[in-house]
């Protein structure tokens, strides 16, 4: 049953002129003072969720995005920094692109902010997906296969790195260590200094199509399905869990994944979806030619495979498959109750900030959130049971 409740914010700027007549995403242009403004957004929204008992903060990892959506680079150090502004929040990796960094690098990054906040980064991993900066880093994405082997061959160094005293690695991509004399002996092994305290590391990826499903429950990882249609998401929930269960992990529908949906609570669903559209179509202007549509039509196609729609989601297409909530909080407390149903092992929500979205609006929505959906699901945590 849901237990935690956490929040994406990818670090988008204030944008004006939103929604599908809005400024074209192409044409936004952004000076370094308006490109800074999320970084007080993310202080202030951390400082709110702490007070409000959420969970965990998630922010994504992006670069050279004069566009204004998504400009956090460094999400490690992004959440040593707000760890000290708060005193429960955890700070979540959604996710830290791989292939963009040095594996030693990434893993030392890390396992230092551990021992500094005393365990409270979650460890999330993703091979990338724009092409302007994976590739302007060094690294393949638009080849698939060449991102792939690459990225696994990096987490096989970074597991080595946070579980062994000592190690080495011979592969394609590195060898490590450095095969050189060192204070009179040859070097032959490393060892990552410090290491996390807490281990093992938990570690997350997103799942945003079948292809991943079998290695993510084979490395023992937990998955993140978000914004994604109910037939959809089925699929890929229930085949983690099919292939969690042949890889030797005890468990249940629903287990070691993270759901996360868009959101807008009002009076009625009319008025949240009026509401909410600017913001949820400022989304897809950016997100839609990147093959981030995770719908399906009638037949269980996804959107853009022969035959399915490749069109712009409208709020209502979102509303429809169940991947945005509108409406009052009983109703949100009611479809959250049917998430926990088909999914009994689910622990995990993520509430999506909309891009868009001024933070004053969001803020408010997050109190109503906390008042009047969270207390149905947390407070059955600490209720006391009833003598037979």
């Amino acid at each position: 049953m849901i237990k935690r409740f956490s929040v994406l914010y990818v670090g988008q700027t204030d944008l004006e002129n939103v929604g599908s007549d809005g400024t074209p995403a192409d044409d936004r242009r952004y000076p370094n003072d308006h490109l800074v403004r999320p970084y007080r957004h993310a202080e202030e929204l951390a400082v709110h969720m702490d007070e409000l008992g959420f969970y965990c903060l998630w922010t994504a990892e992006h670069h050279f995005q004069r566009e204004g959506y998504e400009v956090f680079p460094n999400l490690t150090l992004l959440g040593v920094h707000l760890a000290g502004m708060t005193s429960q929040l955890k700070f979540g990796a959604g996710f830290n692109i791989v292939p963009m960094w040095h594996p030693l690098r990434l893993a030392e990054d890390f396992a230092m902010a551990d021992v500094m906040t005393g365990g409270r980064l979650i460890f999330g991993v993703g091979r990338g997906y724009h092409s302007r900066e994976v590739e302007t880093f060094g690294a393949p994405v638009i080849d698939n296969d060449a991102n792939k082997e690459l990225f696994e061959e990096q987490i096989e160094i970074i597991l080595k790195a946070f579980n062994e005293e000592s190690f080495s690695h011979q592969g394609k991509y590195y060898n490590l260590p450095a095969d050189v004399p060192y204070r009179g002996y040859q070097l032959e092994d490393i060892t990552l200094v410090p290491r996390p305290l807490n281990r093992p590391v938990e570690i997350w990826q997103p799942i945003a199509s079948g292809r991943t499903l079998e290695y993510i429950a084979r490395m023992g990882f937990k998955g993140v399905v978000a914004l994604t249609g109910e037939v959809l998401a089925d699929r890929l929930i229930s085949g983690f869990h099919e292939a969690a269960q042949a890889a030797g992990r005890d468990v249940i529908l629903g287990q070691d994944m993270a759901f996360g949906i868009g959101f807008y609570i009002a009076s009625s669903q009319h008025e949240a979806i009026e509401c909410v559209r600017p913001y949820h179509d400022e989304r897809y202007k950016w997100f839609a030619p990147f093959g981030f549509v995770r719908y399906t039509d009638a037949q269980g196609r996804p959107w853009g495979t022969p035959g399915a729609p490749t069109r712009v989601p409208y709020i209502e297409d979102g509303v429809q498959q169940k991947a945005w909530f509108c409406g009052p909080p009983n109703d949100f407390i009611s479809y959250l109750r049917d998430v926990e149903a088909r999914y009994p092992g689910l622990e995990d929500l993520i509430l999506q900030w909309p891009e868009g979205m001024p933070w004053p609006e969001f803020k408010e929505q997050l109190s109503i959130f906390a008042r009047e959906v969270m207390p149905a699901f947390t407070r059955r945590e600490s209720a006391p049971v009833a003598d037979n």
